[in-house]
């Protein structure tokens, strides 16, 4: 299994992410965010890839442009400004922790069940060389199970939210080996921590903007927390 943060003792400053960069004060998933987010302090960022219809991979969280064109039916070329490629992400992040997350649901009208999309984003990954650190993620577990099938070096992680068992959910995540669990915040408890932490689990948290709550979740040992807000984390965790 490869690690993707490394875990985080009991309070100590979890990593800080910028949840599509730092998107609290600039557009989502733009090259604007993610240098917002290094500048603000951010050890890396997350972000959202789709396929457009040439095949390039873009980043994008919905499965529709704002005027109702399905992403996966442009061309890159006719996308609207500003949307970056995942290559040019990767190269305007370099030096951070990346953590990609591959927008491929079932209830997607752009779903793609033979996986393409994870093939395509394991190939750029393993471009990159092994010192850069990413991790690849998805709520879908078969999206981030082709990752492995590609290339078992890169570290992958399961997205979760919702009311399931913890235990059921870290069982499963252990069960396929998997670098991370990433709960959304509301699941999130001491002992679910500690279960994942036994399991071999790094625990990356989303989305956080609450002071509070993100000292709670250090204290907890987690090792990411995901915020919209990066200067807020770091004013928050880095002067404990």
């Amino acid at each position: 299994m490869e690690s993707a943060a490394g875990e985080a003792p009991a309070g100590a400053v979890p990593l800080i992410i910028g949840h599509r960069g730092a998107s609290a004060a600039h557009p989502e998933n733009t090259l604007a965010a993610f240098e917002a987010a290094r500048i603000q302090g951010a050890d890396g960022v997350e972000l959202d890839v789709r396929r457009c219809a040439d095949d390039v991979l873009v980043l994008h969280h919905d499965a529709q442009l704002p005027d109702g064109r399905l992403v996966r039916e442009v061309l890159a070329a006719d996308l609207p400004p500003g949307l970056p490629s995942l290559a040019e992400a990767l190269e305007a992040t370099a030096g951070m922790f990346v953590n990609i997350e591959i927008k491929n649901s079932p209830a997607d009208p752009d779903y793609d069940s033979e996986f393409g999309i994870s093939l395509a984003v394991a190939g750029l990954v393993a471009g990159l060389g092994p010192e850069r650190r990413t991790l690849v993620s998805a709520f879908e577990m078969d999206s981030i199970l082709r990752i492995r099938d590609t290339d078992p070096t890169i570290a992958i992680g399961w997205l979760t939210w919702g009311q399931a068992d913890p235990a059921m959910l870290i069982g499963r995540a252990e069960g396929h080996s998997l670098a991370s669990i990433n709960p959304h915040d509301l699941q999130v408890s001491r002992s679910f921590v500690e279960r994942a932490h036994d399991a071999g689990l790094e625990v990356m948290v989303w989305t956080v903007d609450d002071p509070r709550r993100m000292m709670e979740l250090a204290d907890f040992g987690v090792d990411a927390i995901i915020t919209n807000d990066p200067a807020l984390a770091v004013r928050t965790l880095r002067s404990r």
